[in-house]
């Protein structure tokens, strides 16, 4: 009878374990499969005002609000995930971890001036120095408007 209890409590640490593994961020993933980042980045268009599910390491998280995550391929090529602040808040120790993120891919048209803006912004947030020459002219941004995420440990 001892040796079946402590057989039941360790695979209950067990599934604990697995099920703590992941974080569910806002709404439940519904596409079956990812779109590869690699085809998000390089035919961006064709994806636009769709809802596309992409996954990836996790690169880089925005260190103020938990607003955005950038999450990179195999290859390098890479994909932002943005949420409304407070919305979803990523936890910003995911980098280096494997996420699942889905929303509606949008295209961001800038103007130099809100280009510089938004450099001068995401510097800020993120402790890092930012040179106003760097940003040369308007700017398109493609990025996912997150609705929901798994982050994977």
């Amino acid at each position: 009878m001892k040796k079946l209890v402590t057989i039941s409590l360790t695979s209950l640490s067990l599934v604990a374990l697995v099920f703590a593994a992941e974080v569910k961020l806002g709404k439940p993933l519904t596409l079956k499969q990812p779109t590869p980042i690699a085809a998000l980045a390089s035919h961006p268009e064709q994806y636009v005002g769709k809802i596309v599910q992409a996954k990836g390491k996790v690169s880089e998280v925005c260190q103020m609000m938990g607003c955005w995550m950038n999450l990179v391929d195999e290859d390098g090529k890479s994909v932002r995930i943005k949420v409304k602040d407070g919305e979803i808040v990523f936890p910003k120790d995911s980098a280096g971890k494997t996420a699942i993120a889905e929303g509606k891919f949008a295209k961001l048209s800038l103007t130099k001036e809100q280009a510089v803006a938004q450099a001068k912004h995401e510097a800020e947030a993120n402790g890092k120095k930012f040179d106003p020459a760097s940003v040369t002219g308007p700017v398109t941004i493609y990025q996912i408007q997150g609705q929901g995420a798994v982050i994977l440990e």
